[in-house]
């Protein structure tokens, strides 16, 4: 808690909540039943990059 609370506002602000990583595990989650079942472990893990590249962009 402390070492939040070192950081500056406009940090605190974004992590002292978990909205960012629940949206997130929902898009994951959203695309994951779309595509049901993965052929292996690299291609899951490929979606999941993917996820991450476009959440980042936005």
């Amino acid at each position: 808690m402390t070492a939040v609370l070192a950081l500056p506002e406009r940090y605190r602000r974004q992590l002292r909540t978990t909205n960012g990583v629940e949206r997130l595990n929902e898009e994951v989650r959203r695309q994951e039943r779309v595509i049901r079942i993965f052929p292996n472990r690299e291609s899951a893990l490929r979606l999941l990059g993917a996820l991450l590249v476009e959440v980042d962009e936005k």
